[in-house]
């Protein structure tokens, strides 16, 4: 028994076997716009549609592309802004032990798991579920969820550029407290300290806080009669400066993203880089600033008895899941454009251990001037330490103001948060656009700029609503819920989709077949049983900690908590929705329609193949494939052979065209030839 070459089966090549020759089935090496007519019409007479040719999937331009651009998407605004705020309040240097466990046992594993499954099949996060059919629903919830950030990721980035264009100026406009939009209980930074001694029960309002609440977002919405209101039930008037500069984000991010990959691999070259640049220039400066040094011992120095406490185990989980931007999908569609052979388990780790250093580092860079402000206002540092947008558009802004030359510094830091959030914002969208251009290649694949643009307006028409007065309402409202526990169900059943049901052994086979190893036992125990228990346990913890929605002390109407949930659930409802339907689509019994649904789909399998695997799988649906050729087959009075499946190469030894390269049967050899290939 010979395997089959179609290139070898022409004149005499069948006068070993004894059976009558039929007329040859021959493939030219190309295929021709001829070939491709004949093949349609076969493909007809068989009874089956034509495929359209599927348009060429691009790829990194350079390895630095993809390694810059994953460094770009884990290290984002949540690194300057979350990470040295739950360091200081969750035990300071002892936070790093909790913190780096979680990076070992659930952060690092997940990061690399996804890695590997969007490289092997360089699909994106809804089509690479061809492996378990069933969860297809996962990669639609991903999308969902990423698009919801998106919304509001870039409305920060618009703060970011109104607070870099408000910073040229010779005095920063959040200095003082004589400006239109201050209230009487403003008081300025540096009289802040006297004003403080003088009551007891005196609150503070700071001239940056203004300038950020009834400046910027005007969320003061005025009712008459020298009354006020805020709240997301007063949505006021649109704010015509904010929308521009949310207009000008999009503009930015569709710039940077309108040739895919390979224009935004470049772009990372800059983004990514420039905000290490500002980190050091910034912690040099504040290194050397009074009251520096207490503000970094306050960043730093350990309390173990706080790892007594679950909270601190579960912000670091929380803090290392979110950083890596794990179950998001953007990890998939980032990967699926790397070259087949690429070392992904080398570049999990890489990029995991530079994002959680970066998070340390920036921590010395944010407290060195927080420790300054304290100083100069003379009060502790734990009342002058803020987290997320308070950090950024508040405290820091504060601390800016008592610097000379302060505008410098403010334009360096604003501009250091606009790179920082491109990066994520570039790798969130290119997830929704890889999802949509794989699962619809045909119609879409060729018209990927369309695409993105079509998404960029539609999400800037849905960003409007931040624009109002109640804008950061709505904002905080989609961050509390669009990215919570739901992200923490799906990479949950993602984890246990794969190791369990898609199989440990046959995702590290494929691993195997890309970087020539297989994963050691740590990642097969964490991937099967570790990190499930505690993505399992954030998400009780979280079930358990939950709390309604507030911002700055405002509670929020019960429809908009309401509205809040079904933004969480919307997403991970997809998945058992769209199982359902799969199983339904399937025939046969129940049973067999499940076992389909969790077997691997027949299109499943690496997309990176040589030019000739490609040719031939362009006449895949024609015959069905065969691993092995029966020259019994001739027999039964079928016209041609039947014709093999490309990716049957790594899975069937002994079902190789190549193995016929050297048949000295067919070109006058003899069987004993040392040349005959072994595999026959």
């Amino acid at each position: 028994m010979y395997t089959y070459n179609p290139s070898h089966h022409s004149g005499d090549g069948l006068r070993s076997s004894g059976i009558p020759e039929k007329q040859p089935y021959v493939r030219s090496t190309a295929m021709a716009p001829a070939d491709r007519k004949v093949m349609e019409v076969e493909m007809k007479e068989k009874g089956r549609p034509a495929e359209p040719e599927e348009p060429e999937r691009e790829q990194w331009g350079a390895k630095m592309d993809f390694m810059l651009s994953m460094l770009g998407y884990c290290v984002g605004l949540g690194n300057v802004w979350r990470f040295p705020y739950l360091c200081y309040k969750n035990g300071g240097g002892a936070f790093l032990i909790p913190y780096l466990i979680m990076l070992t046992f659930a952060g690092l594993p997940l990061f690399f798991m996804e890695l590997a499954l969007g490289q092997y099949a360089s699909l994106g996060p809804v089509t690479i579920w061809r492996c378990v059919p069933l969860f297809k629903g996962i990669g639609i919830a991903m999308c969902i969820m990423s698009g919801l950030v998106c919304i509001y990721y870039n409305m920060i980035i618009a703060w970011s550029l109104y607070y870099l264009f408000a910073s040229f100026t010779s005095m920063l406009p959040w200095r003082t407290c004589d400006n239109w939009w201050n209230t009487p209980n403003c008081v300025e930074t540096s009289a802040v300290a006297n004003a403080t001694n003088k009551t007891d029960n005196y609150t503070r309002i700071s001239s940056s806080e203004e300038y950020f609440h009834e400046r910027v977002l005007k969320y003061s919405v005025d009712l008459g009669n020298n009354s006020t209101a805020r709240g997301i039930e007063h949505t006021g008037t649109m704010s015509w400066e904010l929308a521009l500069v949310l207009l000008l984000a999009w503009i930015i991010v569709f710039a940077c993203l309108c040739k895919g990959v390979k224009s935004s691999g470049k772009v990372v070259y800059f983004t990514a880089t420039f905000p290490y640049i500002v980190l050091i220039i910034l912690l040099i400066r504040g290194a050397i600033l009074p009251g520096a040094r207490e503000g970094i011992i306050f960043y730093i120095k350990p309390d173990f008895n706080r790892l007594r406490d679950s909270q601190v185990w579960y912000d670091a989980a929380s803090q290392i899941f979110y950083s890596l931007g794990v179950a998001f999908g953007g990890i998939l569609a980032m990967s699926s454009y790397n070259k087949f052979n690429n070392n992904c388990h080398r570049d999990a780790v890489l990029i995991a251990l530079a994002n959680c250093g970066t998070s340390v580092f920036a921590g010395f860079a944010i407290f060195s001037y927080i420790g300054y402000m304290a100083h100069e206002l003379k009060m502790p540092v734990g009342k002058v330490v803020a987290s997320g947008s308070g950090l950024a558009f508040i405290a820091y802004p504060e601390a800016l103001t008592l610097m000379p030359i302060s505008p410098l510094w403010s334009i360096l830091f604003f501009f250091m948060l606009l790179t920082l959030g491109l990066d994520s914002q570039f790798v969130m969208l290119e997830t929704i656009v890889t999802a949509l251009s794989d699962e619809f290649p045909t119609l879409l694949r060729q018209h990927k700029t369309w695409v993105l643009l079509a998404i960029c307006i539609c999400l800037y028409l849905l960003g409007l609503t931040q624009c109002t007065q109640a804008g950061i309402f709505w904002l905080e409202m989609m961050n509390w819920y669009s990215a919570g526990f739901c992200l923490i169900v799906t990479a949950l059943i993602m984890a246990i989709g794969i190791s369990w049901v898609y199989g440990i052994k046959r995702f590290s086979a494929d691993i195997k077949e890309m970087i020539g190893y297989e994963p050691n036992i740590y990642f097969k125990a964490c991937w099967m049983v570790i990190s499930p228990a505690l993505m399992l346990f954030i998400f009780i913890f979280s079930l358990v900690q939950y709390s309604p929605v507030v911002y700055n002390g405002i509670a929020y109407p019960d429809w908009a908590v309401t509205l809040g949930l079904l933004m969480a659930f919307f997403s991970i409802l997809m998945i058992p929705l769209v199982g359902i339907i799969v199983v339904a689509k399937n025939k046969g019994s129940f049973t067999e329609r499940f076992k389909k649904a969790i077997t691997p789909d027949e299109k499943w399998g690496p997309a990176i193949m040589s030019q000739e695997q490609k040719e031939w799988k362009s006449t895949e649906g024609i015959d069905n494939p065969a691993t092995i050729y029966d020259p019994g087959t001739m027999e039964n009075g079928t016209d041609q052979p039947p014709l093999y499946d490309p990716r049957s190469i790594n899975r069937y030894p002994l079902y190789d065209p190549r193995s016929l390269q050297q048949d000295p049967i067919r070109n006058g050899g003899s069987i004993n030839d040392t040349s005959y290939s072994s595999r026959l």
